[in-house]
C-alpha cells in the first residue's frame, strides 16, 4: 500500500515539475518580438485610381446645315491651327454671295449718281445766288422792277432747297451702300461657315461623319484634342486627400504599360467631391508622357505629399484602437513590455504609421502582435534571438 502511495506521489511530483517547466518556458522566458527601426527618407504617398483625359477636347461641327462634300482629316491625324478639315456643299450660298456683291455694285453706282446730283444742285444754287445778288443791286437803283427781284430771290431759295434734297438723297444712297456691303459680308461669313477649320494644333480623336452625309447645324464631324493638355484624372479617397497640394510630384502608371512609370505633378484639385463615392478629383499633368495616348485608359497615380527625413514607423496592424490620429502600441523599455498610448503623423502607402508622440526615450515599438504579449513581460529582439 505504501509503495502504491509513493508511486502516485512521484507521478504527481513529475507532473508538477513538467508543468513548472512549461509555465516557465511559456510565461516567464523572454519573448522574441520584432521591433521597429528608425527609417530615413521615407516617401509619404497617396494612391488614386483614374483615367487619362484631356483638358482641351472639342467636338467640331458646322454652324450651318448641308451635304458633306469634302473631308481632309481622319482618326489619328495631327492638324495645325487653321487647316481645312471638311467642306459642305455651298453652291447656293455662293450664289447669294454673288447676288450680294452685285447689290454692292448697284448701291455704289446709286451713291455716285446721288453725289453727282449734289454737285449739280450746288452749281445751280451758286448761279442762282449770283443772279439774285445782281437783281437785288439793280432793284436798289430802280433799274428793274421789284417783281423781277422777288422772282430772282425765289429761284435762289428753290435752288437751295433742291441742294438740300440732293444732299439727303446722297446720304440715303450712302446708307444703302453700307447696308449692301454689310449684307455681302454676312453672306461671305455664311459661306465661310461651309468650311470647317482646326481651331488649334490638335490630334483627331475621331471622325463621326462620312462624305455625302447631310448634316444639321451643330452635328459633330470631328473630335479634336490638344495633345499638350493630356493629363490623368485620379479619384482619391477624401480621408487621404487632405495633404495633396498643387505642384506636388506624382508617378503615373498606365494599364497598357505596367512596367513603365511616368513622372508628373498635381495641376488641379477638384473643388467639389463626389457625394456618393466620397472621393476627390485630382488632376496630374505629365512631365514626361508617352508619345501615344489613349483617352479613358485606366491609370494608377501615386502622389508624394511629403518625404520624412527620419521617422519611426509601425504597421497599422500592430496598433490597437486606432482612430486616425492615435492608438495603443506595445513598447519595449529596458527589455520589458509596456502598453503606450501614442499619437501618429503621416501614413505611408504600405499602411505604416509615423509615431510622433507618446514614447519615452529609448523605447522601441513592437511591429507584429503575437500570443504572449503582456504588461511587464521580458522580451528580446527577434534578431538577437536568431543570433
Amino acid at each position: 500500500m505504501r509503495e502504491r502511495i509513493q508511486r502516485v506521489l512521484l507521478g504527481l511530483l513529475g507532473i508538477a515539475a513538467v508543468s513548472a517547466i512549461v509555465f516557465v518556458w511559456v510565461f516567464l522566458r523572454p519573448l522574441s518580438v520584432e521591433l521597429a527601426e528608425p527609417a530615413g527618407d521615407v516617401p509619404v504617398q497617396v494612391f488614386g485610381l483614374g483615367t487619362i483625359e484631356a483638358r482641351v477636347l472639342s467636338k467640331l461641327g458646322f454652324e450651318v446645315g448641308a451635304a458633306l462634300v469634302e473631308l481632309h482629316a481622319d482618326h489619328g491625324d495631327r492638324v495645325q491651327e487653321g487647316d481645312v478639315l471638311a467642306r459642305l456643299h455651298s453652291a447656293e450660298q455662293q450664289a447669294r454671295v454673288a447676288k450680294a456683291r452685285a447689290g454692292v455694285g448697284s448701291a455704289e453706282a446709286a451713291r455716285k449718281s446721288a453725289e453727282a446730283a449734289v454737285g449739280k444742285a450746288r452749281a445751280v444754287l451758286t448761279k442762282r445766288r449770283q443772279t439774285n445778288q445782281r437783281q437785288q443791286a439793280l432793284v436798289a437803283r430802280q433799274t428793274i422792277s421789284a417783281e423781277a427781284a422777288e422772282e430772282a430771290q425765289m429761284e435762289e431759295d428753290v435752288a437751295a432747297a433742291e441742294l438740300d434734297v440732293a444732299i439727303r438723297d446722297a446720304q440715303v444712297a450712302q446708307a444703302v451702300l453700307e447696308d449692301a456691303v454689310a449684307q455681302a459680308e454676312l453672306e461671305s461669313v455664311l459661306l465661310a461657315h461651309h468650311e470647317l477649320r482646326a481651331p488649334y494644333d490638335a490630334v483627331v480623336v475621331e471622325r463621326h461623319r462620312e462624305l455625302g452625309t447631310v448634316l444639321g447645324p451643330g452635328e459633330p464631324v470631328f473630335t479634336l484634342v490638344a495633345p499638350e493638355t493630356v493629363w490623368a484624372l485620379a479619384y482619391v479617397d477624401e480621408s487621404r486627400a487632405g495633404a495633396i497640394e498643387i505642384g506636388q510630384p506624382a508617378e503615373i502608371r498606365l494599364r497598357s504599360l505596367p512596367g513603365d512609370t511616368f513622372a508628373g505633378h498635381v495641376t488641379r484639385i477638384g473643388i467639389e467631391s463626389d457625394r456618393v463615392s466620397e472621393e476627390r478629383r485630382v488632376y496630374v499633368a505629365c512631365d514626361r508622357c508617352p508619345e501615344r495616348f489613349h483617352l479613358g485608359e485606366q491609370a494608377e497615380l501615386f502622389i508624394t505629399t511629403a518625404v520624412l527625413d527620419e521617422a519611426l514607423l509601425v504597421p497599422e496592424t500592430a496598433v490597437a484602437g486606432f482612430d486616425g490620429t492615435s492608438g495603443t502600441v506595445w513598447s519595449v523599455e529596458d527589455g520589458v513590455l509596456h502598453r503606450r498610448d501614442v499619437r501618429f503623423g503621416h501614413r505611408t502607402l504600405d499602411v505604416r504609421l509615423e509615431i510622433v508622440a507618446g514614447l519615452p526615450d529609448g523605447a522601441r515599438v513592437v511591429t507584429a502582435l503575437r500570443p504572449g504579449l503582456r504588461e511587464g513581460r521580458a522580451v528580446r529582439a527577434a534578431e538577437d534571438a536568431a543570433r
